[in-house]
């Protein structure tokens, strides 16, 4: 190679190099812009709940900055709101190798190790964080309860001492050192942190669980009901609240009551086998057996192992003349635990009512044998007890190894209740988004319109009616997805890779293109991300090329209400309006306005929205039901039901939750 090759290629090299370093740095500088912007939306987006989207944007901050730790601690955050604790106690244990002086991601560690159970894991980092902020309410808070949970009685009284001289007024810091008490069997104090809990605070639930559990132990039935009746006014919608009511009922001998509340259970939850369980005991004693045997039946549908229902389902054959079939579930009962001495007595009351006298004495034979054996070595002969709940059998040597044939067979028959209600509730203080959790399920309107790529079983595939522009948009292909007009609650798609690639698609395509299409195909995506601001960007160009563009303006429209910015409600209004004015008979124009009416308590000016949409359509069901609810928040009951009930009738289900709550 000559020296002028040689010289000529160490250039090229030093050239291409060059290139690189500037590419290398034009892509960190991006990569940097990329990160914050990202980082930005994402957090919006988790603000809206849709946590798997906020993790998505998460994944690409991470990707560009990965030596970041807020995007570490987001994500974790969106982990943990999907209950995936795991996922946030590793995503917090990288963002401390980042920052170690964060304290908000040692307390949401910390709350996720708790909810994994590793308390002891928990309690360090509450007690890192309090180095940091040591009158750290949260942190104090938490820290309690999972010394609570390790018995470690005198560090967390002491814990919750600290607590309540910071914030006296604190009322779940009494609840959870009342449960405290409890555990300790000191049930006088525990009762006086309840209900200082109560006096703070009528509309918190836990205090009255609580109260209503200790007072059970007591026996104080008439009490524990007064406390049972506020929780369920609290939250009516509880099946278990109505299971330990019925449970509270029942011992104060107000059968009707209990049988009541059993019933109202299982409208709840038609297949919660403690209800069903319990109801078929009530039955079996009023001596209504076909239907106690139905609900012992059911009780076996859902669980075959549940061997306290296949013994008293036998009891019930018994009762009713079914011998046969009552020697059966004994004998299920003995195949699996042959060590249950009732079972064969039982058995042979079947063989002598059916007048086999010989298998009777040899099935009682059996069970004294098994009687003798276990008194004379309760060791080495221990009897079978099938658990109360479960399918699982205890041996002798388990707690109840002192009780009597009569201790046991009355546990065997007892009502089930609800244990988990006077547990110590934890959620997570939110700071993220400042968003305070619902105590009760609200009624939720149905949802604005959007356009979108997602199909769903109410996307609206033909819509000449009332949106010809669209119809004529998807037949000329402008594009190559096809759009529907889709409620905004099933536009949650899953499928967030093609979404971005789509995005980054468009974004190339609009550099050169002057055509509206192209822009709209680039604001939907931009949309279905909820980058708001980069899709209102991109409806502006589509109808800067475009002023007649009734899509664009219906889309741009439901951008501005992703923004959370109050002042983009009424240039929202004004998008609709003018999609109105290019089409006067779009009927989902109306129906969105309505919502944003809705939404500013302007409920009159709903009323008027939803009512132009029906007399366009008089069978739009949205926004019949939408108008019940509206008339419901004005007190109009007999509109609300007459609009509600006919929403119902076309298929929006829940109508009818909210007729029966009306009723």
């Amino acid at each position: 190679m000559s020296l002028m090759n040689r010289t000529l290629s160490h250039t090229i090299r030093i050239l291409l190099l060059l290139v690189a370093i500037v590419a290398t740095r034009g892509f960190s500088l991006r990569a940097q812009t990329d990160a914050e912007q990202v980082l930005t939306i994402g957090r919006n987006v988790l603000s809206m709940n849709d946590y798997m989207l906020a993790i998505q944007y998460f994944n690409q901050a991470i990707k560009a900055k990965p030596y970041m730790s807020e995007p570490y601690y987001l994500r974790a955050f969106a982990k943990m709101s999907l209950d995936d604790y795991a996922g946030a106690e590793a995503d917090c244990s990288l963002a401390l190798e980042r920052n170690k002086f964060h304290t908000e991601t040692y307390k949401l560690r910390g709350f996720a190790r708790q909810q994994l159970g590793l308390d002891s894991l928990a309690v360090e980092d509450y007690d890192i964080g309090l180095r940091y902020n040591p009158q750290d309410k949260w942190f104090l808070f938490y820290k309690g309860v999972a010394e609570t949970q390790l018995r470690r009685d005198a560090e967390a009284d002491s814990t919750f001492a600290k607590l309540l001289r910071l914030y006296p007024g604190f009322d779940d810091a009494y609840s959870a050192r009342g449960r405290l008490r409890a555990l300790e069997g000191d049930t006088v104090a525990a009762l006086a942190d309840i209900s200082k809990a109560i006096d703070l605070s009528r509309t918190q639930l836990q205090p009255y669980l609580l109260r209503a559990d200790l007072l059970v132990h007591q026996r104080k039935w008439e009490e524990a009901l007064k406390d049972m009746d506020e929780a369920i006014k609290l939250k009516p919608h509880e099946a278990d609240y109505y299971l330990n009511r019925a449970f509270i009922r029942y011992n104060m001998d107000d059968y009707f009551g209990a049988m009541a509340d059993y019933n109202y259970t299982l409208e709840l939850e038609p297949h919660n086998s403690a209800a069903l369980f319990n109801r078929a005991l009530l039955r079996y004693e009023v001596k209504d057996l076909n239907r106690a045997a139905t609900d012992m039946e059911g009780v076996l549908a859902i669980d075959p192992d549940n061997f306290h229902a296949r013994y008293n389902l036998g009891l019930v054959n018994l009762e009713r003349g079914k011998y046969k079939q009552a020697l059966q579930d004994f004998s299920v009962i003995s195949k699996r635990y042959p060590r249950f001495h009732p079972a064969y007595y039982a058995q042979a009351e079947a063989m002598r009512l059916m007048g086999n006298m010989r298998g009777a004495m040899q099935l009682a034979r059996q069970g004294d044998d098994l009687v003798r054996s276990y008194v004379k070595n309760p060791e080495k002969n221990p009897l079978d007890r099938p658990a109360i709940q479960s399918g699982t059998a205890n041996s002798g040597s388990d707690r109840h190894e002192n009780e009597s044939e009569e201790d046991v067979m009355n546990r065997f028959n007892q009502l089930v209740t609800s244990g988990s209600v006077a547990e110590t509730q934890l959620a997570f203080n939110d700071r993220i988004k400042g968003r305070v959790q619902d105590r009760d399920i609200s009624v939720e309107i149905e949802p604005a319109y959007m356009l979108s790529y997602v199909e769903s079983p109410q996307s609206l595939k033909n819509t000449s009616n009332f949106f010809r522009e669209l119809d004529d948009f998807n037949r000329n292909r402008y594009i190559a997805q096809r759009i529907y007009l889709t409620p905004a609650a099933d536009v949650a798609s899953s499928n967030y890779e093609a979404l971005f690639n789509m995005a980054d698609y468009y974004e190339g395509v609009t550099k050169d293109s002057d055509r509206a299409a192209d822009w709209l195909a680039l604001a939907l995506a931009r949309t279905q991300l909820k980058d708001s601001e980069a899709a209102i960007k991109a409806y502006d160009k589509a109808i800067e090329l475009y002023p007649d563009f009734a899509m664009a303006y219906m889309g741009r429209a439901y951008a501005r209400t992703l923004t959370g910015d109050l002042r983009q409600v009424s240039l929202a209004i004004a998008d609709y309006d003018k999609a109105l004015q290019l089409y006067p008979g779009l009927v989902y124009a109306w129906f969105n306005k309505g919502n944003l009416f809705y939404a500013s308590g302007d409920y009159t000016t709903a009323l008027q929205c939803y009512g132009e949409a029906l007399r366009i359509d008089p069978t739009f069901a949205n926004a019949l039901f939408n108008r019940g609810i509206t008339y419901l928040r004005l007190g109009n009951k007999h509109q609300a039901f007459a609009d509600l009930s006919k929403a119902g009738e076309l298929g929006v289900l829940p109508s009818y939750n909210v007729l029966k709550r009306m009723k």
